[in-house]
């Protein structure tokens, strides 16, 4: 992995922490993360108007991947209900990795070392031992739904590497897919909480722009790094993101980080640095 491509998605970890912080600390979450999605669909419209359209044969791909990603989107909201954030994110991003590697591996017929097994396995005793640490402060539906909703960011992260490489556009493909994504939500939205969403919309807007932009940066990237590397490295790499989101917590949130989560966080960190070494 190339210095540029690396600290790309180094800054798209950060981004990523960033947004779903703005989430977490929303007085309604599910709203927060229509008004994110939204900020996201927002900035990407003008730019999707003047670009060329990705290729036809990356269309079915961006279709699935949006099925994925509005389920991700609500049990992002759903899991930051049912607990704190430096539990269910890590959760969450520190799953997804080993998933998209063995995944990866027979689906994209991406070829993983024996650094990289050992990557899986440091990853998946870190989700391990925060699921188990989570347990005492929190139910079991909040581990629950985290794990789950790693599937779900491993399948949808498969499915753009396959997608974002057909579509001869990488850039084109990402603000398609934030328009895709953000137009069921929020007809969802409009119907179901219509009042609610615009009288949270004029005392929220801001952070709504400030998280659009976030996810759009922190996926833009990500994408844009599947092109010229494995998409199983960057999707481990991307994983740092949950030092970052950890930091947050503590420090905006003011939740508790303790020496358990932190340990099993540095094991997470590792297997994703091995991973990308692998």
């Amino acid at each position: 992995m190339s210095l540029p491509v690396f600290a790309a998605v180094l800054l798209g970890a950060l981004l990523h922490a960033s947004w779903n912080a703005i989430v977490k600390a929303g007085t309604d979450k599910l709203l927060s993360t229509v008004l994110v999605s939204g900020g996201s669909a927002l900035i990407a419209l003008p730019f999707a108007l003047v670009l060329p359209a990705p290729a036809p044969a990356s269309w079915p791909f961006l279709a699935a991947s949006t099925l994925a990603q509005l389920l991700y989107f609500v049990l992002v909201a759903t899991a930051y209900r049912a607990a704190d954030m430096s539990l269910v994110y890590p959760l969450m991003r520190g799953g997804a990795p080993a998933l998209v590697a063995l995944a990866g591996a027979l689906a994209l017929g991406e070829r993983i070392g024996p650094a990289g097994w050992l990557g899986v396995a440091l990853v998946s005793l870190g989700v391990l031992a925060i699921a188990g640490a989570g347990r005492a402060h929190a139910t079991g539906r909040g581990v629950a739904i985290a794990l789950g909703n790693a599937c779900v960011i491993a399948t949808y992260t498969l499915i753009d590497g396959a997608g974002v490489r057909r579509s001869g556009a990488p850039v084109s493909y990402a603000l398609w897919l934030f328009l895709a994504n953000a137009a069921p939500f929020l007809a969802w939205a409009l119907l179901r909480r219509g009042p609610e969403l615009r009288a949270y919309l004029r005392a929220h807007a801001r952070l709504g722009l400030v998280g659009g932009a976030g996810n759009l940066g922190s996926y833009g990237l990500a994408l844009w790094a599947m092109t010229g590397a494995p998409v199983a490295v960057v999707a481990a790499l991307r994983e740092t993101s949950i030092l970052f989101g950890l930091a947050i917590a503590a420090l905006f949130l003011g939740e508790r980080i303790g020496p358990v989560r932190l340990a099993a966080a540095a094991l997470i960190l590792a297997g994703a640095i091995t991973l990308r070494l692998g």
